[in-house]
């Protein structure tokens, strides 16, 4: 079941760990990677803003269990209305669980005591698992008083979105990953002219490797500037 989601499909390659931009949140992303690879704090909760790699970080944690011999899953609660309470049923069979956006089933009677008893089950056996969520456990809408406790145990991690300079860095280390050489410069006139977070940035520069290979010409700004012109004529963002 590792590197799987729960409806099936599997994890992107882009999602690994070394992919992640630790910046400020460098003792957040350490502590989860000792809890993927058993050998950490048991439970981690993790909350931010859109944008700040939560789910980036829980399916990365996934990857690092299965490269350590450990099964894991990977559940997007988003997506609770195309699920049941009952797939938390028998999870405690496996090393490590790894719940996104929590909130989404927030103020469900039937998905809170599903959740608190799955995670009573994987304490009781000494599994691992990892919680993602926008608020803080205790500002989550949860109604049922003992899931908001077992929610608050562990550790807990506010992510930190990345600065305008953290941006550039990552976008020279995707580029680089690529093949792609990429300035600082060049960096900088992107950010300043496209869509600024990190899931754009990297489609952008999925979109820019293949028309510089078509073009046969480098990333320069006067290439970028012509293929993002291009791009908002045909109704591309």
């Amino acid at each position: 079941m590792s590197k799987q989601l729960a409806l099936g499909l599997t994890l992107p390659e882009s999602t690994g760990l070394e992919s992640y931009l630790p910046a400020s949140n460098q003792q957040a992303v350490s502590d989860l990677a000792a809890c993927a690879g058993g050998t950490g704090e048991p439970f981690i909760y993790l909350w931010g803003a859109p944008q700040t790699g939560k789910s980036h970080l829980l399916q990365a944690a996934t990857q690092l269990a299965d490269q350590a011999g450990r099964s894991a899953l990977y559940i997007p609660l988003d997506q609770a209305t195309q699920l049941s309470p009952a797939i938390f049923d028998d999870l405690e069979q496996l090393d490590l669980i790894c719940l996104d956006v929590v909130e989404g089933i927030a103020g469900n009677a039937d998905w809170e005591q599903a959740l608190f008893g799955l995670f009573n089950r994987l304490r009781e056996r000494e599994k691992s698992l990892l919680v993602a969520a926008r608020c803080s456990p205790l500002n989550l809408p949860i109604r049922l008083p003992d899931l908001v406790s077992r929610l608050s145990w562990g550790l807990c991690y506010q992510l930190h979105p990345l600065n305008d300079q953290d941006k550039i860095q990552a976008l020279t280390v995707v580029a680089a990953r690529r093949g792609l050489p990429l300035s600082d410069e060049t960096a900088r006139y992107i950010l300043r002219h496209t869509q600024r977070d990190m899931g754009s940035l990297r489609r952008l520069l999925k979109r820019l490797d293949q028309a510089s290979l078509e073009a046969k010409r480098g990333l320069t700004i006067p290439f970028i500037k012509a293929f993002l012109e291009q791009q908002a004529d045909q109704g591309f963002s």
